[in-house]
């Protein structure tokens, strides 16, 4: 049946809407173009009007909006969405930029761009961070930032701002020491029975022997040389040998050549004119043994002195030729067996030279000859030599101390690459002095004087320590009974500063000469004992006993906290600043000493700490 069938239809009038009591049943379909209530009771309704041709729900661009109390699925949308919360299983694209407030986790492809910054809750850190973290900006609102700061397992107790080294396990501990700095020596030991003049030293690294060269006056003046043995802060001698069968006067020089394994004693040989003389010496357990001896001065020779120039493996004899106007003269000398054979005469100075001392910068490979010059009012005067084949070429002379010099000695500082003269300065009341020199090409600098003993100085002989990088000088102390007199210096720079002096042979010593004994760390002094007869007589020195586990290698930084043994914790390396000091001088360079402190001078070994940045702050660095 096709339209509308009613039955028991009532109440109906022209022209009225028929009312239907108890129902309207219809079978077929029914066409309406509205409907009137809330159709809350309608069912089976197929709203197809309300969807588009793919099922979905078709909502007009011009309508208020959509308002869902449930859960609403959708594929795509156009325009704002605006709610209190939502819920995406699945992946969003945002075509514009995403603003939200809030957020536990960001997972990012792109640049992250936080308004108002980007904070770490506590306990937490950017460990998890798989790639590189880059800030843009001046870094100025950066706090809490660590640099220059490294973790590191503590091998015994570490107090805050102490200085650390790194062990061969790769634990850290505090620079520590034992023993003492002071300058100590041992007891006298009588080498020659009998006076004892023109004294002078060596050592023999090839056999660890200290060779000994002196006038014998118990002899007839003969020259002599004796071989000691180092043992601990003592020093044992072997039997007496004659190199001269004559008498020798003035400076005798002593050097080793280790090329060859010869000492070369260069003296003047009364016996024979007063010629300058040289003889090459073999030594043999406690025992030295000579070749013959060569003439390299045919005239009256004095002020000798002999260097070894380990570069060119040749001896170096610079002097006073008295045969031509006392003008300053070298020459070159080269060891083959027992024997030596020379050049020719170089002279380094056309004026009456005194006082002729000379050492070998291994650093520059030069020798260094510094004198008194005649031709300059007395005046203190060094110059750098060249050896070339068998001849020496110099610079120009420079001066290093205004005023007329004597007993000058001069030793090389093989760890700071710097040439040390000390001498008496009789233009400051005859104090012992000493300054600093630096060889450049073929000249020579110099830095201010300093004065190690403020009484009258004689007799100045100096060393090197290569151990403990100490300068060694022995002299007799006018101003205490005369007595002899050992005092240390550590350079810095361009300058010098000493430790305490110690007395080492009380009453009137002379002919002092030092010489370093690299096998046993310690310095020989030999000198005559005028109290003693004015006997040959040695001593063992040692210019440091400390004992320290710092290196030049293994200082990395200071503890910027306290630290239990076997704990984890922080030290302020390169680039760090600890701030666990108290009393520092800003804008200071400040050196590791062998006990862990800090101060302005370089210790031994010279570990620089840092610059300080206040009195309580340290920029870590290391030169």
């Amino acid at each position: 049946m096709s339209g509308l069938r009613v039955s028991n239809l009532r109440g109906e009038t022209a022209g009225s809407s028929p009312t239907f009591p108890d129902g309207v049943v219809v079978t077929g379909v029914i066409t309406a173009t509205s409907f009137s209530g809330s159709g809350a009771s309608l069912t089976g309704i197929d709203a197809t009007a309300l969807k588009d041709s793919g099922g979905d729900v078709k909502v007009q661009a011009n309508t208020s909006g959509i308002v869902v109390t449930g859960v609403a699925t959708a594929t795509t949308f156009s325009g704002n969405v605006t709610g209190v919360a939502a819920t995406f299983s699945g992946n969003v694209s945002v075509g514009g930029v995403l603003t939200y407030e809030d957020v536990t986790n960001v997972d990012s492809v792109g640049l992250i761009t936080a308004r108002s910054g980007i904070r770490i809750g506590a306990g937490q850190s950017v460990s998890a961070v798989s790639g590189i973290v880059t800030y843009y900006g001046d870094g100025s609102q950066l706090t809490g930032v660590e640099s220059g700061v490294g973790n590191f397992v503590a091998s015994g107790d570490i107090g805050n701002g102490q200085t650390v080294i790194i062990k061969t396990d790769g634990t850290v501990g505090i620079v520590t020491s034992t023993g003492s700095a002071n300058p100590s020596f041992g007891s006298e030991v009588v080498f020659a029975t009998a006076e004892s003049n023109r004294i002078s030293s060596t050592y023999d690294s090839t056999n660890g022997k200290v060779v000994i060269a002196y006038q014998d006056a118990g002899n007839s003046n003969y020259g002599t040389a004796i071989v000691g043995t180092v043992s601990g802060t003592s020093i044992s001698f072997g039997s007496e040998v004659v190199f001269n069968s004559g008498g020798i006067n003035e400076p005798t020089s002593c050097v080793y050549d280790s090329a060859n394994g010869k000492v070369v004693i260069a003296y003047v040989d009364v016996s024979n004119s007063n010629h300058g003389t040289a003889i090459v010496g073999t030594v043999s357990g406690t025992s030295i043994s000579f070749g013959s001896k060569v003439v390299y001065n045919s005239g009256n020779t004095d002020y000798v002195t002999a260097v070894y120039d380990s570069t060119n493996e040749k001896v170096v004899i610079a002097y006073r030729d008295d045969g031509s106007s006392n003008r300053g003269t070298a020459i070159v000398g080269t060891v083959s067996g027992t024997s030596i054979s020379f050049g020719s005469e170089v002279i380094f100075n056309g004026a009456v030279s005194s006082w002729i001392t000379s050492t070998y910068d291994s650093t520059n490979g030069k020798v260094v000859i510094s004198y008194q010059d005649g031709g300059n009012s007395d005046y203190g005067t060094a110059i750098v030599g060249t050896v070339s084949g068998t001849s020496i070429s110099f610079g120009s002379e420079v001066t290093f101390n205004n005023s007329t010099t004597q007993y000058t000695s001069t030793t090389f500082d093989s760890t700071n690459g710097k040439v040390v003269i000390s001498y008496k300065d009789a233009g400051n009341s005859n104090y012992g002095t000493a300054i600093v020199g630096t060889v450049s090409g073929t000249s020579i600098s110099f830095g201010s004087e300093v004065v190690f003993n403020t009484a009258i100085t004689a007799f100045i002989s100096s060393a090197f320590d290569s151990t403990n990088g100490k300068v060694v000088i022995a002299y007799r102390d006018e101003g205490n009974s005369d007595n002899g007199t050992g005092i240390v210096g550590t350079v810095s720079g361009t300058s010098i500063s000493f430790s305490s002096e110690v007395v080492f042979n009380s009453g009137n010593t002379v002919y002092n000469s030092c010489t370093f004994d690299s096998t046993n760390n310690k310095t020989v002094i030999a000198y005559r004992d005028v109290p003693n007869s004015s006997y040959g007589t040695a001593v063992v020195f040692s210019s440091d006993s400390l004992v320290t586990n710092l290196t030049a290698e293994n200082y990395i930084g200071i503890a910027a906290e306290a630290i239990s043994n076997t704990a984890t914790g922080k030290i302020n390396i390169l680039g760090g600043v600890n701030t666990g000091q108290t009393g520092l001088t800003t804008a200071q360079t400040y050196y590791v000493q062998t006990d862990g402190s800090l101060a302005t001078s370089a210790g031994s070994p010279s570990v620089v700490a840092g610059t300080a940045i206040s009195d309580t702050k340290v920029l870590v660095w290391k030169s």
